[in-house]
C-alpha cells in the first residue's frame, strides 16, 4: 500500500479490560468512564489531554443514543450524575 493511503488510514481503538468491571455487560463501565472525563475536564480543564483516555473508553463502550440523552440532561441541568 503506498504511504500517501496508510498514513490516511484511522487507528482503531477499543477500550482496554478494566477489573472493577470483569462481566460482560459494560453498562456500569460506561457510564463510569463518561462520569470521569467530565469530572476530569471539571477539575483539571477542558485542555488537560489525559482527560481524553475516559472520552475514548466510553466512546467505545457506550451506545451513541446514550451519549447524546447524558449530554443534553448536563446541558438543561438535570443529569442524574455526580460531577
Amino acid at each position: 500500500m503506498p504511504a500517501s493511503v496508510m498514513s490516511q488510514e484511522k487507528t482503531l481503538w477499543t477500550a482496554p479490560f478494566d477489573p472493577r468491571f470483569p462481566n460482560t455487560n459494560q453498562t456500569k463501565n460506561c457510564w463510569q468512564n463518561y462520569i470521569d472525563y467530565h469530572r476530569c475536564q471539571k477539575v483539571k480543564g477542558e485542555d488537560y489531554s489525559p482527560c481524553e483516555y475516559y472520552k475514548r473508553v466510553y466512546t467505545s463502550l457506550c451506545p451513541n443514543g446514550w451519549v447524546e440523552k447524558w449530554d443534553e440532561q448536563r446541558e438543561e441541568g438535570r443529569f442524574p450524575g455526580r460531577i
